[in-house]
């Protein structure tokens, strides 16, 4: 493509991209196409000869966009917030554009200096300690797994790096019972076991109960067994529930465990100093994370991982071959902080997005939000037809369908099941499930970049709507 054709179709995606976020709350939420529809369209085999973009784009409109679920519509209420804004995007281009390799500082020393420089500047927003250090990884996943594995050769001295995992012993790990399932892919992908990981149960707030935690310390360690790590949670992906932080920390610090926090989703809430309460104890942390790319408004993937000791995950994840040898001294090269040797230079969306919005915006946002969620909170309170099933203490509510005329418990699943399915045919909102003690639970997270009152307001009117044919 010259530069010229190439300038021509720039504009007309910038035009295309501009467009769809003016009017993306008018398309369907939720993907309404059907299994295998969309594959049904391609070319069973790639073409032979190059096509002209301008029917590769009129494909990508025709075929594309109907599969695609519209993360960025206000009416998404899902999972969790998958959060872009114009300024990250306009960022993403300028990374695409610079294709830059950024493993070492020698490679590209704007993006190495760039992102040791933001990660304190976000370390100090969330209110860490001075003396952690931080790493942009690519999703909160590779972030645990970086955990563990730096949690499992400190315990070792390193050894299982070098000689492997042989009879070194059995080492178990911790969680609570609602603990996102990337921890047990983690540990399963370290080598530590999935019969070696310990769900701890959770209180009525379906929070790690910290006496059960130190029991099954205590088992382990009665049976010979060498307790590794214990990954806490701020805001579990069910509910948001919060561990307690504080006294898990004194318990790993009386047994020398390593403490990885996940604060995947809450960690931006970190930014609001009201909310600093949830990292009480964070000073014996070992290593947090949290993605940006959630809830900071900063488009996917951009996980920030912080740790306090970060000689120990060098030590970890450091090689190097004669071909990445370079001159330059006393300077980080990332590519040894975490699994991946390719790098992207992500810490330009933050840069920016961070300076865009500024602190504040960032804290009015992130409140407004919270604000969205309290105030349906109290809606579904005052509703005789509907109950909340968990604490709302930031933007997920977790609530159900419950008529007083019925009472089995397996009757209301099926109900909230189909009235989930119901609302996301419509097309008007998107909204996901957990169980929570064996009770089908509607989930609706208030916390889309561009989410407002009117959208929270629609939604729970057609919640009620949706019951009346029941």
């Amino acid at each position: 493509m010259e530069p010229i054709t190439f300038r021509r179709y720039g504009h007309q995606i910038v035009d295309w991209m501009a467009e769809y976020l003016e009017n993306v709350e008018k398309y369907p939420v939720k993907s309404q196409v059907n299994p295998k529809e969309i594959i049904e369209k391609l070319p069973l085999e790639a073409p032979i000869q190059g096509e002209p973009f301008e029917k590769i784009f009129s494909d990508f409109e025709e075929i594309v966009i109907p599969g695609i679920t519209h993360w960025q519509s206000p009416n998404f209420f899902a999972y969790f917030p998958a959060n872009s804004s114009h300024v990250s995007m306009l960022a993403e281009m300028l990374m695409t554009t610079l294709g830059a390799q950024c493993m070492s500082w020698e490679t590209s020393p704007a993006a190495t200096e760039l992102e040791e420089r933001v990660m304190e500047w976000l370390r100090d927003m969330i209110g860490l300690p001075k003396n952690f250090s931080g790493v942009i990884q690519d999703t909160a996943s590779t972030s645990t797994i970086c955990s563990l594995l730096t949690a499992r050769e400190q315990i070792t001295n390193y050894e299982i790096n070098s000689s492997g995992m042989n009879d070194k012993g059995i080492f178990t790990t911790y969680c609570s019972m609602e603990t996102h399932s990337s921890i047990e892919k983690a540990v399963k992908i370290v080598g530590l076991g999935k019969e070696n990981l310990r769900k701890i149960p959770v209180d009525e707030k379906y929070a790690l109960q910290p006496e059960a935690l130190k029991e099954a310390i205590g088992s382990d360690i009665d049976n010979g067994m060498k307790p590794t790590a214990v990954v806490a949670t701020i805001g579990t992906t069910g509910s948001t529930a919060i561990d307690p932080l504080k006294k898990i920390s004194e318990i790993c610090s009386k047994y020398k465990i390593w403490l990885h926090v996940d604060a995947a989703l809450a960690g931006t809430a970190l930014i609001l100093p009201e909310y600093r309460w949830m990292i009480e104890g964070i000073e014996d942390v070992d290593s947090f994370v949290f993605n940006p790319h959630k809830w900071m408004f900063t488009n996917f993937d951009c996980s920030a991982y912080f740790i306090k000791d970060p000689e120990a995950l060098v030590r970890t994840f450091e090689i190097l071959p004669e071909y990445l040898k370079t001159r330059a001294k006393g300077v980080k090269n990332f590519r040894d902080w975490g699994l991946q040797l390719g790098r992207r230079f992500r810490a330009l969306k933050l840069w920016f997005v961070i300076r865009n919005f500024g602190v504040e915006g960032l804290q009015r946002k992130v409140r407004f939000h919270i604000d969205l969620a309290d105030s349906l909170r109290q809606k579904i309170e005052k509703s005789s037809n509907f109950e909340l099933l968990a604490p709302v203490p930031l933007n997920t509510i977790c609530f159900r369908y419950n008529p007083p005329n019925i009472d089995d418990n397996d009757e209301l699943n099926r109900l909230n099941e189909e009235l989930m399915h119901r609302l996301n045919r419509t097309g008007k909102l998107y909204m996901t499930h957990t169980k929570l003690n064996g009770k089908y639970t509607l989930r609706l997270v208030t916390g889309q970049t561009n989410v407002q009152e009117k959208h929270v307001n629609r939604a729970w009117t057609l919640i009620q709507e949706q019951t009346q044919v029941f």
